[in-house]
């Protein structure tokens, strides 16, 4: 029910103030100059109470952009693992529009600002790649699917109606036989032990750089030949198997491991930490007249291995630790002669020499 208030101030000037009251729900109340507006706005605000819509306005009124960057930090973010570099993401978002309300963020609004990010040079080039203009755009659209599922600030994600850049396809560079032969010769002249047998890990297995550098020896089991990776990037457990000179050296390496860590490879200072090999690599690199080649593409090596000696795509997924195929279906190409092996399989058992 409302309730109207005429008041008359010392000018002379009338208001009206009106008050909306619901039973269980907070009351709702504000001012007016005309009687008229007053009604107009209490029948709307009645109507959206008991409808369900009107709270979920207000919240998206009350609260900006920056309230809900904050309250992601103190809340989601720390149980995230890459939070430090999502929370880099959404204080970029904060600064740009972290003034405005919830309810003025508009779809429109963000793709204007989504445009602005992909102008901006990086260090890397003259301006933001897609693929980082497509995360930053999923950093922000998480922050608001929680305040609709959890908080109640918003009624919907604005981020659903963003169109998000077209990505490249994957980078696929491997090394050639040549190539491979000539950096494994550098690794082992470099004056860092850790080097090569890090870069045999990777080649042999496709971890991802972060996996092997921190690799611990309580995930290592020799006598199984495997090393369990207990997180990874998708969140699931993944088993490494262990084979050929990968295993060997882990072998040569278990027997004089250092005591004040449980790393693989531990750094020279800081034993708690894994090894910085990014120099030692990069020096290897040009001793091997190597380029356009980064430590990642050791796993892009291995998947294409794997692809050429007949691994299927989603052998190769299970591999590399992939929940779908989208990921590698770079390598598909290299696979062609394995696929149409096993169609050529197929119509020789099932048909044999009865098709002409």
């Amino acid at each position: 029910m409302a309730t109207f208030t005429k008041r008359t101030d010392s000018t002379g000037a009338v208001s009206y103030k009106v008050e909306v009251r619901l039973k269980g729900y907070p009351a709702q109340r504000t001012t007016f100059t005309r009687l008229t507006d007053a009604r107009k706005w209490a029948q709307a605000t009645e109507a959206a109470i008991r409808e369900g819509r009107h709270f979920k306005t207000t919240e998206a009124k009350k609260h900006t952009l920056a309230d809900l960057v904050d309250r992601y930090a103190r809340e989601v973010l720390p149980s995230k693992k890459d939070g430090a570099h999502q929370g880099r993401q959404l204080d970029w978002w904060k600064d740009q529009l972290g003034a405005y309300a919830l309810a003025d963020l508009t779809p429109a609004l963000i793709a204007q600002t989504r445009d602005k990010l992909a102008q901006e040079p990086t260090q890397r080039g003259p301006t933001t790649s897609p693929a980082t203009v497509v995360r930053y755009l999923a950093a922000l659209s998480h922050a608001f699917t929680v305040a609709v599922k959890e908080w109640g600030w918003v009624d919907s994600n604005p981020l659903a109606k963003v169109t998000k850049p077209k990505e490249p396809r994957g980078r696929v560079r491997f090394l050639d036989d040549d190539e491979r032969d000539r950096l494994l010769t550098a690794c082992r002249a470099s004056a860092n032990p850790d080097l090569y047998p890090a870069v045999i890990l990777a080649l042999s297995t496709g971890a991802r750089p972060q996996e092997v550098l921190g690799l611990r020896w309580p995930q290592v089991d020799l006598g199984r030949r495997v090393a369990t990776l207990h997180e990874t990037k998708n969140g699931e457990r993944r088993i490494l198997p262990l084979a050929g000179p990968a295993l060997d050296l882990l072998r040569d390496r278990s027997k004089v491991r250092r005591l004040d860590t449980d790393l693989v490879f531990p750094g020279r200072r800081q034993p708690g930490k894994p090894v910085d090999l990014r120099t030692p690599f990069l020096t290897a690199l040009k001793a091997a007249g190597i380029t356009d080649f980064h430590w990642h593409d050791l796993r892009h090596t291995a998947a294409s291995y794997l692809a050429m000696n007949g691994a299927s795509l989603a052998e190769i997924a299970e591999v590399l630790g992939h929940k779908t195929l989208a990921m590698v279906k770079r390598y598909a190409h290299l696979s062609e002669a394995h696929t149409a092996s096993v169609v050529e399989r197929m119509n020789a058992r099932y048909f044999g020499e009865r098709v002409k």
